[in-house]
């Protein structure tokens, strides 16, 4: 299995700086909050070109398709927020205020990698 990338998209409410979530992204990073079992890496973007540009998004990036299933259920039948660990909810709980929607409306697309770096 290849890693997992999950692009989150996130929608700012109406008068939110975007300071304002670069602050809580940073405090989630200072608390530990993103140290997921199989979370590699996490990152913060801002769109430069194309349909999202000017607006923010996080890329996610795991182990394997066996580590994100284990944080977040298969496709076919995904865990509810209640069971998501308890990091995790924290972290949504920073961006409730922030965000134009519940964390768990966003848009969001996982892709799995077909192909590993060493082909």
């Amino acid at each position: 299995m290849g890693r997992v990338y999950s692009l989150h998209c996130y929608e700012l409410r109406p008068g939110v700086p975007e300071v304002r979530l670069l602050e809580a992204w940073r405090r989630a990073k200072r608390e530990g909050l993103f140290d997921l079992p199989g979370l590699l890496e996490a990152r913060l973007l801002g769109g430069v070109k194309g349909a999202r540009a000017g607006r923010l998004a996080a890329l996610w990036i795991y182990e394997s398709r066996q580590a994100w299933e284990a944080l977040w259920g298969p496709p076919e039948a995904p865990l509810p927020p209640q069971a998501y660990p308890e990091r995790w909810r924290r972290w949504e709980d920073l961006l409730r205020p922030i965000l134009d929607r519940d964390p768990d409306r966003i848009e969001y697309t996982a892709y799995e990698a077909l192909e590993t770096p060493d082909g």
